[in-house]
């Protein structure tokens, strides 16, 4: 994987290995109840724009967009009132983050701060010995930041699969260590438990690619998956 600034400034695009695609992702201040609004109509034109130079209407309008909440919350972009590309929201840092990817995937972005990770967190309950020990090993001993990159993985994984945790437990997440440092971050495999992958489709059950950077005491993550791994009912 590879990752560079988009020209938007404020917008970055990461291109994961494989077919799915490029995946645009920015943050705002956390300033007002529309700032999700903006975000969101900043990466659309930034994505659009690279992925569909096109898309509008007959008439040269541009299509309305708008972000509605899915099966267990999802959020779901329509775009001229029909589902569009995959897109995630985190919070983390003052700030508001979100993700676009293409048609062909569902995306997950998450961020995590090592101050959330303190005190009498109930690290056995969450992560797996092996794997707190190769983040241990990627954040120079700090158990909190450990917790915190672990964390942002799985959240970021669990929201691509769309059922964010209320399907799957933290431990059902499996972490493995990363094959190689990636240009400004790691490239983390991750894979639900056989048991818990029957529930889903196929892909879910498959090690997927996570990416995730240091952003100073923060760790951003940002996963992809084949569109559409839905849990059965």
């Amino acid at each position: 994987m590879t990752e560079q600034d988009n020209v938007a400034g404020a917008v970055h695009t990461m291109y994961p290995a494989g077919p799915k695609g490029p995946v645009c992702y920015a943050s705002l201040a956390r300033d007002s109840e529309a700032c999700r609004e903006r975000l969101v109509a900043t990466l659309w034109e930034a994505f659009s724009a690279r992925e569909n130079p096109g898309c509008q209407s007959s008439a040269g309008v541009p299509l309305p967009i708008q972000v509605v909440a899915g099966p267990l919350g999802r959020p779901q972009l329509l775009v001229g009132g029909i589902p569009g590309p995959g897109i995630s929201f985190s919070e983390g840092g003052g700030k508001v983050w979100a993700a676009l990817c293409g048609a062909r995937s569902e995306v997950g972005i998450d961020v995590a701060g090592a101050e959330e990770f303190t005190g009498d967190y109930p690290v056995d309950r969450v992560f797996l010995p092996e794997e707190l020990q190769h983040a241990l090993g990627l954040t120079n001993g700090d158990r909190a930041a450990a917790c915190a990159l672990l964390w942002s993985v799985k959240e970021a994984f669990v929201k691509a699969l769309g059922c964010a945790f209320h399907r799957v437990e933290p431990r059902q997440v499996r972490v493995y260590p990363p094959a190689a440092q990636a240009q400004d971050g790691y490239d983390f495999p991750v894979a639900l438990s056989t048991g818990t992958s029957q529930q889903f489709q196929p892909s879910a059950s498959l090690p997927t690619w996570v990416r995730s950077r240091p952003l100073g005491q923060m760790w951003l993550s940002i996963a992809q998956l084949d569109r559409r791994p839905a849990a059965h009912e």
